[in-house]
């Protein structure tokens, strides 16, 4: 049976003036007891031990307990707590030190240091309850918190360290300096809260954590919404972030599972994978990001399916010697790239939709630069639809360009395969290799280009095998006085311009075509430059102005004009 125990200030009848002595008396009995408490606001510390219930009688708020510096209460038992404000500075306000503590419709004041700590070994469940200022703090515990509320922590709102294991539950986190929720070498699962206002990463998990969120709304970040570091593992489902920094981070070897998360507004980038990052992303959507939707940069390595971006810059940047698996993707009405691999990175995209974009595909960079590209479309793309640029590599597979300017174009020292790929309608021409790339197509099929269907500039080397050029207005094939190739197999149709500009330089095997052939006039060459070496005249390291030279003369003379005209 449990035993009941008044506190009044007042001095009601058989009650205790104050809560201490009301503990002190329960233990004495070595019951299970429950403390009443009338209200008031009581100056003394609370040292709780044992199976006791704490009860503010007239319901949340009516009970202040309050101590200018130390612990408020010390819990060692099977202890419970409802109603009661409890306030302090300067040390751990609520401490648990052995079993289990309940705080129920409880607030907690903490300006500085540790509103609630639970110590290793111990159980602490916060329910219905406000925390103000200071961090709640799992080390090595287990902890759960339904339906509460952490306002403007000056640390971190929530913290798992230490092997704790804790659920968050419905609850509101805002204002943070730091985290809302940091894990480390911890398990925390958080559902269905509300974040907003972090000054850093509103979900972080580190040093081999593991986090869980689902279904969670993040907002107003100055870093990243949800950041997995330093090894760690978990998962984000259906979680919708609203103007971060970052929507989802990535680095330092962590490896979590995104699913079904929408992220809108995000400052800089919405999914950022860095720095040997990997994690698999499924079914998200990025909306407007500042700089770019999904990135991988500096080995990272994401696995993306099913990802939609709409608006904002940059679609899919892979960069610094990363990496990235990319199927399933659509992307809508950029101001930039939809898809861009640089600088010694890999890429590989399959069933790719692209439409109202500058620019499809972009590559750049050294040898090891490549993307590959399988079952794409890309349509309307204001610019080119695909762009291979340095000494990169790309391949297309089913690859199609529709409307824009420019289907596939190859400059400088890139390489690019078309296999199976087609380009209607667009307003400069089918494909192109400039500078002193290498173009390589097969079954490529040009219908309605406003200019040429393909084309070779420079030292471009062109190899097309069984192409198909209809209703190109100027030319099916052009080739300037230096490109050089070959045509096989190829078909050219249609009612006006030319089947080809031929240079001679261009294997022109079984052209089917009833256009005429027009061979093109190679250039005179025009004279060298006459250059007069002087190696006796003098040597200048500075601008000289004003002044008259001779040299490998016997005789020199020299005149000067006076200011009044004469001369000497």
């Amino acid at each position: 049976m449990v035993a009941r125990y008044v506190v009044s200030p007042q001095g009601a009848r058989r009650a205790y003036p104050d809560i201490g002595s009301a503990l002190a008396a329960a233990a004495r009995r070595g019951r299970a007891a429950r403390v009443e408490i009338a209200p008031g606001r009581y100056e003394e510390p609370l040292s709780v031990a044992g199976e006791v219930e704490l009860v503010a009688v007239d319901g949340p708020g009516s009970v202040v307990v309050h101590r200018p510096g130390g612990t408020v209460l010390d819990a060692a038992g099977t202890v419970r707590v409802s109603g009661l404000v409890l306030s302090g500075r300067d040390a751990d306000v609520v401490n648990c030190r052995v079993g289990m503590l309940v705080l129920e419709h409880v607030e907690v004041r903490a300006p500085s240091g540790v509103a609630v700590h639970a110590r290793p070994n111990t159980t602490v469940t916060l329910r219905d309850s406000e925390v103000r200022h200071g961090r709640t703090l799992f080390a090595g515990a287990d902890g759960r918190i339904e339906r509460c509320r952490f306002v403007d922590a000056a640390d971190n709102a929530v913290a798992a360290i230490e092997g704790a294991r804790i659920t968050v539950r419905d609850s509101w986190i805002g204002g943070s300096r730091l985290h809302g929720v940091r894990v480390s070498d911890a398990r925390a699962e958080v559902t269905g809260c509300e974040l907003t206002g972090t000054r850093k990463a509103s979900l972080v998990a580190d040093t081999q954590a593991e986090l869980a969120v689902a279904d969670c709304v993040i907002d107003a970040v100055d870093a990243e919404a949800v950041l997995f570091i330093e090894q760690s593992r978990g998962s984000v489902d259906g979680t919708r972030v609203t103007d971060a920094q970052h929507g989802i981070a990535v680095a330092s070897g962590a490896d979590p599972v995104v699913r079904g998360c929408t992220l809108t507004g995000c400052r800089d980038t919405g999914i950022n994978v860095q720095t040997g990052g990997r994690g698999r992303f499924e079914d998200c959507t990025v909306v407007a990001a500042g700089n770019v939707a999904v990135f991988s940069t500096d080995g990272g390595a994401p696995d993306v399916h099913g990802c939609r971006i709409v608006g904002g810059n940059v679609g899919i940047a892979v960069t610094a010697a990363a990496r990235g698996r990319f199927a399933r993707i659509e992307v809508e009405d950029l101001t930039s790239v939809a898809l861009r691999v640089r600088d010694e990175s890999k890429a590989a995209f399959e069933r790719v939709r692209v439409a109202r974009c500058p620019s499809g595909l972009e590559t750049k960079g050294g040898v090891g630069t490549t993307a590959e590209v399988v079952d794409a479309a890309f349509r309307d793309c204001g610019m080119s639809a695909v762009e291979v640029l340095g000494h990169s590599r790309a391949t297309l597979k089913g690859a199609v360009a529709e409307g824009g300017r420019l289907g596939f174009g190859v400059g400088e020292d890139g390489q690019l395969f078309l296999h199976d790929c087609a380009v209607t309608a667009v307003s400069a021409g089918g494909a192109i290799g400039f500078g002193a790339a290498r173009l390589v197509a097969r079954d490529l099929t040009v219908t309605g280009s406003a200019a040429f269907g393909i084309c070779g500039l420079g030292s471009a080397y062109l190899d097309v095998v069984n192409g198909r050029f209809v209703d190109c207005a100027a030319v099916g094939a052009s080739f300037d006085e230096r490109a050089t190739g070959r045509l096989a197999d190829c078909a050219i149709d249609g009612g006006r311009g030319a089947a080809v500009l031929d240079n001679g330089r261009v294997e022109l095997v079984s052209l089917r075509t009833a256009l005429r052939v027009v061979k093109r006039e190679p250039k005179p060459a025009e004279p060298a430059p006459t250059t007069v070496n002087n190696f006796h005249g003098p040597v200048f390291n500075a601008a000289a102005n004003g002044i008259q030279l001779a040299w490998n003369n016997h005789d020199v003379s020299q005149q000067q004009t006076n200011e009044d005209g004469s001369r000497t």
